[in-house]
């Protein structure tokens, strides 16, 4: 990707992501696919106890698709996001996790210990950004990673997808972490193919040591990517549209007891003139 085609060279977050933009994550299937599949992937990386809901932060939850994937893993979130319209589609969707208008660079407004995980998709990269003339990238960096240890518990797992410009941004963001307290580094998954190639963070936050988890297409991974790779294909096929998605979702909050709006004909489309 070009550096003048990176969303964060063109606006600042919350502007970048206007009504128009935060449109396009209920309407586009294929943009829908690809965050759910990174939202799987993240949360296999946090290594969560089987069969335990967790209480988990989605930074950067946008409209909600990554919280849907912790929804369908029966876990509880919060979801923190900078942009007042990607959060009004995440509203709109109905989505069941809680939600904060925040800037991460100004640090993560929890009490001590209230998290049990932490995820990130497509959002950190963000931070390497001075969107004002009082920014500054180190700073806000160390502002977020020194209250993100705070709110975790102790021994959780923090996992960042990025999309990093060079090997610098990865390079500071990783030195502000360590110097928070956390442990860890990088997961790089299919790390010699120039389309599937991703990049994960993942951060430990005191407790036992822990060993960081082996990337997909790696030697010491073939033996699971075949597994993963079959795993990925039925998820992809199971993407259901914007309608059918939130039918299913009401349903499930019916069954569980939980207040409901009626389904009407309007269920599931794209309203115009709302505002969070």
């Amino acid at each position: 990707m070009a550096a003048s085609g990176r969303p964060e060279h063109q606006a600042p977050p919350e502007i970048f992501y206007n009504e128009t933009e935060a449109s396009k994550y209920t309407s586009n299937s294929r943009m829908i696919e690809v965050q759910q599949k990174l939202s799987e992937r993240a949360l296999e990386l946090l290594a969560l106890p089987p069969d335990v809901p967790c209480y988990i932060l989605d930074i950067g939850c946008g409209s909600g698709l990554s919280g849907e994937v912790l929804t369908e893993n029966d876990h509880v979130w919060v979801g923190l996001d900078i942009s007042p319209s990607m959060l009004a589609v995440a509203v709109e969707r109905e989505i069941e996790g809680d939600l904060i208008l925040g800037d991460m660079g100004c640090g993560l407004p929890f009490r001590p210990g209230t998290f049990d995980a932490v995820v990130s998709i497509s959002a950190l990269q963000w931070l390497c950004n001075a969107d004002k003339k009082y920014h500054s990238p180190a700073k806000r960096m160390l502002v977020f990673f020194r209250t993100l240890y705070a709110i975790m518990t102790r021994g959780a797992r923090a996992v960042f997808q990025l999309y990093p410009e060079n090997s610098e941004q990865l390079e500071l963001l990783t030195q502000q972490a360590m110097k928070s307290g956390f442990t860890g580094g990088l997961v790089i998954d299919y790390p010699n193919s120039t389309k599937a190639k991703k990049i994960f963070l993942c951060l430990f936050c005191g407790g036992s040591s822990q060993i960081l988890p082996q990337g997909l297409g790696t030697e010491d991974s073939n033996t699971d990517v075949v597994q993963k790779a079959g795993r990925r294909e039925r998820f992809r096929k199971s993407v259901k549209s914007s309608r059918d998605w939130v039918l299913e979702k009401k349903e499930r909050r019916r069954r569980q007891g939980k207040e409901t709006r009626p389904d009407t004909q309007y269920t599931g489309r794209k309203r115009r003139g709302h505002h969070f």
